[in-house]
């Protein structure tokens, strides 16, 4: 059975033991590795993972080239680097074709981060560029640790993005919205959105997140860890312990994420 971690994180080696250190400490979370891509592969080793997918964030605009120069330096055949565009990015049409051009399959956006609410105006024609392109967008939904909690990106407005574009290959992190699960299950659940799990199971504990996870389709649930702000194999083990049948435990480890990686390919 193949493992594909859909949602972790790294940085350039000589930036990461900064980067580790102000986040940690900006959102008071303890992490598990150093932030390089070499960490992440020799814990990928350890716990089986074949793939992981590395979500970058651009906090400014003049961030895009160097993330896309550095996503064409990490990409392998066990590495799938997803680069991220800046909503307030004056060229972000020209940089969505860009990183369909360089061959990546998606990017990340993160509405704390980015300062962005996902509803707001003009937003929409960006998110109609990422699904023309047909990149997978990889979104952080619900509260974060480190901000407050207004809603930027609550399922109410997950759930009119994907009315306004439906063909949107749109991941929302956190089982569908970090600390918000309630509205989760009554604006997305059983709806075709894509949710990994990360940052979830041990919140919400094992009888609420298995019906969560068995009431939504089974094709659109995917395995996340949120590495390395979360260890991988705690990650596994802490899935397994939701008893899931084999088959739904296939997809949501592996199959469901080769099947939306190839609907990007």
């Amino acid at each position: 059975m193949e493992i594909i971690d859909f949602h972790t994180h790294a940085f350039p080696d000589g930036l990461a033991e900064r980067a580790m250190k102000a986040l940690s400490e900006q959102g008071n979370i303890p992490y598990y590795l150093d932030g390089k891509v070499s960490s992440l592969l020799t814990s990928m080793d350890k716990c089986g993972i074949s793939r992981s997918v590395i979500c970058s964030i651009a906090t400014k605009p003049a961030q895009f080239d160097s993330i896309l120069k550095w996503s064409s330096e990490i990409k392998s055949n066990r590495i799938i680097p997803f680069p991220s565009l800046h909503p307030d990015d004056p060229d972000w049409e020209k940089h969505i074709k860009a990183i369909r051009q360089a061959g990546f399959l998606g990017l990340k956006m993160h509405p704390y981060y980015q300062n962005f609410d996902l509803d707001q105006p003009g937003l929409l024609p960006l998110f109609e560029a990422v699904a023309r392109e047909k990149l997978i967008l990889v979104l952080h939904t619900g509260f974060d640790f480190a901000f407050p909690r207004i809603r930027k990106a609550d399922p109410q407005k997950i759930s009119r993005i994907f009315q306004e574009i439906p063909d949107l290959l749109l991941v929302t992190t956190h089982l569908g919205s970090w600390e918000d699960w309630d509205q989760v299950e009554k604006h997305l659940l059983g709806k075709p959105v894509y949710m990994e799990i990360s940052f979830s199971l041990e919140y919400l504990g094992i009888e609420r997140s298995r019906y969560l996870i068995t009431h939504h389709p089974k094709q659109y649930i995917l395995f996340g860890t949120d590495s390395p702000w979360a260890d991988q194999g705690a990650c596994l083990e802490l899935f397994c312990k939701l008893s899931l049948p084999d088959d739904r435990k296939s997809l949501i480890l592996g199959e469901n994420a080769l099947s939306l990686l190839k609907k990007a390919s």
